[in-house]
C-alpha cells in the first residue's frame, strides 16, 4: 500500500507537469495541483490566492476576508448576487471563499454533469466582480455582527481561542482575527476592496487546485481564463517574530458566564514535513489529541474529574475547533503554536483546572512517553490518520498545503509512512526540544475576573469538591494539583472587558 501511494503521488505531480507544458505561454509559469480520482462523479475546485489577513493594510483589518467574501457573496458584472443564486441552485453546486492569515481558498464543488452550467458562474466570481454597494453594506453588516455578538456572546470557547490567537501573536502580521476588528470593517470602503482585489489576485499569486473526475481540458481550460489575471507579482511580509514570553502571562476576558473556558500557547519553530515534526505530532496525539477520549489531559481533566466536555492540545493552529473532528486545511501559517484548548469548567475549579493542566504540560516535557504509552499511541495514530481526509476535496486541501510547507511528497502520505517506524526516542527528544511550561501566553474567558487575578498572583491553594465520589488516587493527586506553583506575576495579568474585544 505504501508503494501505491508513492506512485499515485509521483503520477499527480507528473500530470500536473504534463498540464502545464500544454497550456501554452500564458499559464507556463502557474502552479497546478491535481488530486485525479476517476470513480467520482464529481469535481473540486480550491483556488488559492497567497492572501490573508497578515496582508490587510493598518486600520483596514479584516479586508482580505471582506474581500473574497465579495466575490463569493455578491454580484458579477453579469449577474447580480440573486441571480447568481438562482442559477446555482438546480445545480446542487456552490462556491464559498474561506480567508485565513496567509492563504485565502476560493472553493467550489459540482457534479462532473453540471459542470458546464457551473464553471462559467464559478470563473466569472473570480475574474468579474461587481464589487457593488449593496455587498458591500450586506456582508460589512453580517462580519459586524459576528465580532459584536456571536464571537463575544455565542461561544466562549471560541472566543477565548481568538484572544489567545491575538494575545500571542500581538504587533506581527498575524495578530488579528480574519475578521478584523469592529471599527476596521466600518471603514472599509468599496475603494478598498477594488485596491486589495487588484493588488493580490494576480496571476502569480494565484495557485490551481483541481480533484476529482475531471478531464485534462478542464484544468486547460481554467488555466487560460485564470490567465486574465493581472500580470504583476507581489510582495509578502516575512514570518511574524512574536514578543519573546517570560513566564505566564495572562489576558482575562471579563464575562458574565456560569463556566470558564482557557486557551494556552507559545510559538514553535517548527513546520510539518520534517520528520521532527511527525515525531511531535505523535507525542501531540498521547498528549491531546482533539476529539479523542483516549487522550492523556482528556483522561485527566474530563473522565477521571468529570470537570468538562474535552481538553485538547495542538502543534498547529486550529480555528473553529468546536465544529470540527478532524485537522482543517488551508490555514497554514509560516510560524506555529503549541496550543491547549481546556472546554469550559465551573467557574469555581478555574484556578484548579489551570493548575491541572500546566503542570501535566510539564510531567510530559520532563518525563516523556513511557514505553507503553508510546506504544499504544503509535498504534492509534497510525491508524486515525487515515481518516484525515475522507473527500476529495479535503485531499486536494492538503495537496496545496503539501506546496505552502514545501513538504517533499505527501503529507498524508507521510502520516501514514513516518509514523509508524517513530521510535519513542525520537518522540521524547522532539518533546524535549519543541515543548516547554514556564513560558506561555493564558487567555481565559471569565466572570470576576479581579478575584481570579488575586489568585493566581498570591498562588494560594485550589482545593476542589466533587458531586460524586472519586477514587482514593484522584483525590491524593488533587491535593498536588491544589497546590502545584504557576509563578504568575501581578504585572503579567490582564483585565479586558468583553465588549472591548475586536473594537480597534
Amino acid at each position: 500500500m505504501r508503494q501505491v501511494g508513492r506512485l499515485l503521488v509521483i503520477g499527480m505531480v507528473l500530470l500536473s507537469m504534463n498540464v502545464i507544458a500544454r497550456g501554452g505561454q500564458s499559464v507556463s509559469d502557474k502552479q497546478t495541483v491535481l488530486v485525479p480520482v476517476q470513480n467520482d462523479p464529481t469535481i473540486s475546485f480550491r483556488i488559492w490566492f497567497r492572501a490573508g489577513s497578515q496582508n490587510d493594510p493598518a486600520g483596514k483589518e479584516g479586508l482580505a476576508f471582506v474581500t473574497a467574501s465579495m466575490l463569493t457573496e455578491g454580484a458579477t458584472t453579469s449577474r447580480s448576487y440573486e441571480e447568481v443564486l438562482a442559477a446555482l441552485y438546480p445545480l446542487a453546486a456552490d462556491y464559498r471563499s474561506q480567508t485565513h492569515v496567509e492563504q485565502t481558498i476560493i472553493a467550489g464543488r459540482v457534479h462532473k454533469d453540471n459542470l458546464d452550467k457551473f464553471y462559467p458562474l464559478f470563473t466569472d466570481a473570480i475574474l468579474h466582480p461587481a464589487f457593488e454597494r449593496e455587498d458591500l453594506d450586506r456582508i460589512k453588516s453580517q462580519t459586524l455582527n459576528y465580532l459584536q455578538n456571536s464571537l463575544r456572546y455565542s461561544s466562549d470557547e471560541e472566543l477565548g481561542k481568538a484572544a489567545l490567537y491575538h494575545f500571542l501573536y500581538q504587533g506581527t502580521p498575524y495578530g488579528h482575527e480574519p475578521y478584523g476588528t469592529v471599527q476596521s470593517i466600518e471603514s472599509i470602503a468599496l475603494e478598498d476592496v477594488r485596491a486589495f482585489y487588484q493588488r493580490y489576485y494576480t496571476e502569480p499569486n494565484v495557485v490551481i487546485g483541481v480533484g476529482g473526475g475531471y478531464q485534462s481540458s478542464l484544468v486547460q481550460r481554467l488555466q487560460q481564463d485564470l490567465g486574465q489575471l493581472p500580470d504583476h507579482t507581489v510582495q509578502q511580509p516575512g514570518p511574524p517574530q512574536p514578543r519573546p514570553i517570560h513566564g505566564k502571562q495572562v489576558l482575562l476576558v471579563e464575562k458574565e458566564a456560569n463556566a470558564t473556558a482557557i486557551s494556552i500557547g507559545f510559538p514553535i519553530d517548527i513546520l510539518r514535513g520534517s520528520r521532527e515534526w511527525y515525531a511531535l505530532a505523535l507525542a501531540n496525539s498521547w498528549f491531546g489529541e482533539h476529539r479523542n477520549s483516549s487522550s492523556h489531559l482528556y483522561q485527566v481533566i474530563r473522565e477521571d474529574r468529570g470537570l468538562n466536555y474535552g481538553d485538547y492540545s495542538y502543534i498547529e493552529r486550529y480555528p473553529n475547533g468546536g465544529s470540527r473532528t478532524k485537522p482543517p486545511q488551508n490555514v497554514s501559517l509560516r510560524r506555529q503554536l503549541f496550543e491547549i484548548w481546556i472546554r469550559p469548567v465551573p467557574n469555581d475549579t478555574r484556578h484548579f483546572v489551570l493548575r491541572a493542566t500546566v503542570r501535566e504540560l510539564q510531567r510530559m516535557v520532563e518525563h516523556g512517553l513511557s514505553e507503553e504509552d508510546f506504544e499504544i499511541t503509535r498504534q492509534f495514530f497510525s491508524k486515525y490518520v487515515l481518516h484525515y481526509a475522507p473527500t476529495t476535496m479535503a485531499r486536494l486541501g492538503y495537496a496545496l498545503d503539501d506546496v505552502f510547507y514545501h513538504v517533499d511528497g505527501s503529507h498524508l502520505e507521510n502520516l501514514r509512512t513516518i509514523t509508524p517506524d517513530l521510535t519513542r526516542e525520537e518522540v521524547n527528544r522532539a518533546i524535549r526540544k519543541y515543548l516547554q511550561f514556564e513560558n506561555m501566553k493564558i487567555a481565559i474567558v471569565t466572570p470576576d475576573a479581579e478575584s481570579f487575578k488575586e489568585a493566581l498572583i498570591s498562588d494560594e491553594p485550589s482545593p476542589i469538591q466533587y458531586s460524586t465520589p472519586k477514587s482514593e488516587e484522584v483525590l491524593d493527586e488533587d491535593k498536588l494539583i491544589m497546590e502545584y506553583p504557576l509563578h504568575i506575576k501581578a504585572a503579567d495579568v490582564r483585565i479586558v472587558p468583553v465588549e472591548e474585544m475586536f473594537e480597534e
